[in-house]
């Protein structure tokens, strides 16, 4: 028996797994929670599989979350809505156990969750094919005024230097970098922080 539990705010999702699971004999979901620290703290018994989604309703860093929960002793196998395979590569490196974007049928979940179970490492095909390693597919478009923002500011300059090096009112500055935050986070890399931003920016190639 293959025990799991879920990390996820997607009730539709826990709700089509649950039932499911009721006609899959060999793997039985433990626990659901929404939060990393809402898992950990809630004295359930540990899972052969958690279950986590890429992007929390809590905002919390998704790389953060698997390193958490795979110091705890966790088996991690991520599920996104993003066919990144950047970020799948990133979760991977931090611990996780596999990577699989949410387009994919409760089978191939389920079969995914038995592979982790076992050792192995699951991957959307996307990710592992290379058609997502187009950078077009996780790599946010930004405009020009939002990359000149983002530079100044991601290269160490507060947002009142970066706003005036790029011509623009401190207050535009800011919004141009709530956007980028924005497209990143669409794009499956969340920036909430400075560090953040320039982390992004050098991953991009935008920042030496």
């Amino acid at each position: 028996m293959i025990t799991m539990s879920m990390v996820d705010g997607d009730q539709m999702l826990l709700d089509g797994l649950t039932a499911w699971l009721s006609a899959t004999p060999d793997v039985r979901l433990l626990s659901t929670a929404r939060t990393v620290p809402e898992l950990l703290g809630s004295g359930v018994e540990r899972a052969d599989v958690v279950i986590l989604d890429l992007l929390l309703a809590d905002r919390s860093d998704p790389i953060a979350n698997v390193r958490t929960l795979v110091a705890a002793g966790h088996r991690v196998l991520v599920v996104s809505v993003v066919p990144s395979a950047t970020m799948a590569m990133q979760v991977v490196r931090a611990g996780a156990s596999g990577y699989l974007t949410k387009d994919h049928n409760l089978a191939a979940l389920v079969s995914a969750v038995r592979e982790v179970a076992s050792g192995e490492i699951a991957r959307s095909p996307e990710a592992t094919s290379g058609r997502s390693s187009d950078r077009g597919v996780d790599r946010p478009l930004l405009s020009p005024q939002e990359r000149a923002v983002l530079l100044a500011y991601a290269s160490g300059m507060t947002l009142a230097a970066a706003a005036r090096s790029t011509g623009v009112q401190p207050g535009t500055a800011k919004n141009y970098l709530e956007r980028v935050k924005e497209k990143y986070r669409r794009a499956g890399r969340p920036a909430y922080t400075k560090i953040d931003l320039a982390t992004r920016a050098r991953e991009d190639g935008l920042l030496r």
